[in-house]
């Protein structure tokens, strides 16, 4: 564990304290580009999803890559929305721990961070860190071995990107601190002129109240292409099903 992050971990957040560390963590593991060359990479699917190993490739990296995203994101925004304090993330220079199934577990930084060195004057000097300097990158490589288009993998990353952001503001003594991460998901552009990939990943229909207690429905705007692993289907969010079933959350 970075101990610097040690304020982060608490309730159910807990479970992160491992998730980044320095490179002087024993578990083995692998960098982030050679984790994405072919034959690895292949390795790492079939050990992932053994019954869909012969399907569809596109579709078996696009799951794969949510566990990735769901692991790195919720702790590197809060770090950056709540300690104010930036990572060592260049996709280059951070190593993964895979567990046996080859999921990701962990990642290991090349140091421990900083505070930022000023204060953020917009979203995309917070997070730049992780948008450019990580997610960016391991996309671009990720969307071209497994020959996927990249909306679909920044597709996964702005819903748990939007959902942690959510959970964040259900906590009363961190409301205060989400400004940024909700203005990054509520702006098309980047400062540059460039579509910002983060903006609006989701969406919340309204539903009858036997399908949601509050009566929306949060529903991805990109299909995550699982359903074509056959009898996976589709998400309980997903854009090509009219209504989500019944009480039932699907990230």
């Amino acid at each position: 564990m970075i101990a610097a992050l040690a304020p982060l971990y608490f309730g159910e957040f807990a479970s992160y304290r491992d998730v980044l560390v320095t490179r002087d963590d024993p578990r083995p593991s692998l960098p982030a580009r050679a984790l994405l060359e072919r034959e690895v990479l292949d390795s790492v699917l079939r050990r992932f999803d053994p019954p869909h190993a012969d399907g569809d490739r596109r579709a078996l990296a696009s799951q794969w890559s949510k566990w990735y995203l769901v692991r790195i994101i919720p702790p590197v925004v809060a770090a950056a929305l709540v300690l104010g304090r930036t990572l060592p993330l260049a996709f280059d220079e951070v190593e993964v721990v895979l567990d046996a199934q080859g999921i990701p577990e962990a990642f290991k930084l090349p140091g421990e961070g900083a505070p930022f060195a000023a204060q953020p004057g917009d979203p995309f000097q917070r997070f730049g860190h992780l948008l450019e300097g990580h997610l960016q990158p391991f996309i671009q490589a990720l969307a071209a071995e497994a020959r996927l288009s990249p909306k679909v993998l920044w597709s996964n990353a702005g819903n748990y990107f939007e959902w942690f952001i959510g959970e964040m503001g259900k906590l009363p003594q961190l409301a205060a601190t989400l400004g940024h991460g909700r203005e990054l998901l509520e702006t098309e552009r980047r400062p540059d002129g460039t579509r910002n990939p983060l903006f609006r990943p989701v969406r919340y229909v309204e539903v009858p109240c036997d399908l949601r207690l509050d009566g929306l429905w949060r529903q991805r705007r990109t299909c995550c292409i699982r359903y074509r692993l056959g009898c996976i289907g589709h998400c309980d969010n997903c854009p090509l099903i009219d209504a989500p079933p019944a009480e039932a959350s699907d990230l």
